[in-house]
């Protein structure tokens, strides 16, 4: 956690965050010159956010294929710039992932999975930031990190539930409370039949409802036809699917062109389907009514007079 002197923390927790041993820590520190801890009055080693980021600046370059002396390098070359367009030259970090202190601190708390401290750190990010800044400067990279760690090996699946099921808890708590307008247009977010991670649909409907949307979301795993018979009993005029791995369309290899066809039946309202498994299944294959998208800022290009929504 966050330490008193300069926002510092020891190596115990850049461990933790990183998922490097402390003798690695220190080896490349001696090594490569690249991170510069301070020292406590007591002796230790205090790290900052800047010297985390560096450290997982070349774990993710040594992923792709870098040894860590050319990562170590690379990072060098990314960590300084100089500005000749003032006096001084200025130091600008290139780096990671940019992650800051709230992200820091939750990894470090998911690695223990302490459910109660997450739901406190989220809290104080979420009334810092307000709520358009915690979803993309804490939430998504968090959750990013989360997702990274859980594939790699690096943390085990209790320690991904827990992060998981926390901040979707979170979310789920804000939208419940999140005030509306009744005559606002309504966008309808589902995940497909067999797919149960719902929290990137949560996150799409929080960024809608905070220009003025009235959301309504369909669970986790829904019974085959439930989205079509909802798009049609509510009328949305955008419909969000998300599918994080391929198992719906391998469960149903006539899901997408079921949904398709439905969607051509419903000209007026616009359809999307992203989430990982949704990109890679339709990568080669030809969908005429959907849009395939894993931008969110796509799909937020709403046109204010067809919505009537508060302006992007």
């Amino acid at each position: 956690m966050n330490h008193a002197h300069g926002g510092k923390y020891y190596i115990k927790e850049v461990s933790a965050v990183t998922g490097l041993s402390k003798q690695v820590i220190r080896k490349w520190e001696e090594r490569y010159d690249i991170i510069q801890p301070v020292r406590h009055e007591n002796g230790y080693r205090l790290y900052s956010e800047r010297d985390i980021n560096i450290l997982l600046t070349i774990k993710s370059l040594q992923k792709k294929g870098f040894s860590i002396k050319q990562a170590a390098t690379e990072a060098k070359e990314r960590l300084v710039s100089v500005d000749k367009d003032t006096e001084q030259t200025k130091v600008k970090v290139v780096l990671h992932s940019e992650l800051n202190s709230y992200v820091i601190q939750l990894i470090e708390i998911g690695y223990t999975c302490n459910e109660l401290e997450l739901l406190v750190v989220l809290k104080h990010a979420y009334h810092f930031y307000g709520l358009e800044k915690f979803l993309t400067s804490v939430v998504s990279p968090f959750l990013k990190e989360v997702g990274d760690r859980w594939e790699s090996g690096e943390w085990d699946e209790y320690q991904e539930s827990v992060s998981s099921m926390v901040v979707k808890d979170f979310l789920v708590q804000i939208r419940r409370n999140f005030q509306y307008s009744d005559n606002a247009s309504l966008v309808l977010g589902a995940c497909l039949p067999h797919e149960y991670h719902e929290i990137p649909v949560h996150y799409l409907l929080l960024r809608f409802m905070l220009r003025g949307w009235k959301t309504t979301l369909i669970g986790a795993s829904p019974a085959p036809g439930s989205i079509q018979s909802l798009v049609t009993r509510l009328k949305p005029r955008k419909v969000l699917l998300s599918a994080s791995t391929t198992l719906p369309f391998e469960k149903d290899p006539e899901l997408l062109s079921s949904l398709d066809s439905f969607a051509a039946e419903n000209k007026r309202i616009e359809f999307y389907l992203g989430g990982a498994g949704a990109i890679q299944y339709t990568k080669d294959k030809t969908i005429n009514n959907i849009y395939i998208t894993n931008s969110i800022e796509e799909i937020l290009l709403i046109d204010q007079k067809d919505s009537g929504n508060l302006p992007i």
